[in-house]
């Protein structure tokens, strides 16, 4: 029974983590989004290192398509999701965490659409039409009761920077569960994280002018470790977990818990609410997501 019971409950508690990780990135709103991801997988690696050494054995064996999924997931999942979002964040000023938040239940349009791209599924009609639903819902969600002549450039960019995290973060669902099925999930999440790093920090050389000047408070250390030890690297090993012992269409349906704790957080905390019709937006957006993840199962 709690076999049963353990990897729902792993991927809920990762989304919950998840719900409180937009409020401690915007504690290092003055440092710039790419470093933020290298400094904290950078972190995150040092943390599993002693995994990663132990399954050498297990890594040499892997084979093309298992490190395609090892990579994709470093630099997808990694890389270009988690900055996506950071960047995402730091326009909260144009746009509410909620609705960054929301949108971040795309993902399983991207991670279904994939799967049956990779798997050679034949998308169903009903499927379609839940996925124009969903892109509604999160049209609504973003703009509310928003003229086109009232569009802002930034929110804009900011909707646009939260789907492209939605999308690398979907993927990576695809292809996490690939390499879940070939490696242990302490093996994945210390290659995940260690091969995220290492790219993450050739990209930052190569782009900053100035490496060797990285300065941080020790309040905005000390908050980069809450995130690799809680929402990062932590998060990320608790929801492989449950990935692992679910099919990934199921897993998306607990992850949903993600953002409707972020929403009740950001009224908690700032006294933010979705208006009428971004709410009718989250209903469609998030009602169509579960009904897209019973298709994935059903099919």
């Amino acid at each position: 029974m709690m076999q049963k019971i353990g990897p729902p409950l792993a991927i809920v508690f990762a989304a919950l983590l998840w719900s409180l990780d937009g409020f401690l990135r915007q504690e290092l709103y003055t440092i710039s989004a790419f470093l933020i991801v290298t400094l904290e997988h950078s972190l995150g690696a040092i943390l599993f290192l002693p995994l990663l050494i132990k399954a050498l054995p297990k890594i040499k064996n892997l084979g093309q398509r298992g490190w395609i999924s090892i990579f994709w997931i470093s630099i997808f999942g990694g890389i270009l999701g988690t900055f996506f979002y950071t960047k995402a964040l730091s326009y909260l000023d144009y746009i509410d965490l909620s609705v960054v938040v929301l949108l971040q239940k795309l993902q399983p349009i991207f991670a279904i659409s994939l799967a049956s791209i990779i798997l050679k599924e034949k998308l169903s009609q009903r499927f379609i039409g839940l996925a124009l639903v969903a892109m509604l819902g999160g049209y609504l969600v973003t703009f509310g009761n928003t003229s086109i002549a009232n569009w802002n450039d930034k929110t804009l960019i900011a909707a646009l920077l939260a789907t492209l995290a939605a999308f690398s973060w979907g993927s990576s669902t695809v292809l996490g569960k690939h390499a879940l099925n070939l490696l242990p999930l302490t093996t994945v999440t210390a290659l995940r994280l260690s091969l995220t790093a290492i790219g993450a920090l050739i990209i930052y050389s190569v782009t900053s002018n100035d490496i060797g000047a990285i300065e941080l408070t020790s309040r905005q250390w000390r908050i980069l470790v809450i995130i690799v030890m809680s929402t990062g690297a932590g998060a990320l090993f608790i929801y492989y977990y449950g990935l692992k012992h679910l099919p990934a269409s199921h897993a998306s349906v607990y992850e949903l818990t993600w953002p409707l704790s972020a929403v009740f957080l950001d009224w908690y905390v700032r006294g933010r609410m979705l208006s009428f019709t971004q709410f009718i937006g989250a209903v469609l957006l998030l009602g169509s997501m579960i009904l897209l993840t019973r298709e994935n199962t059903h099919e």
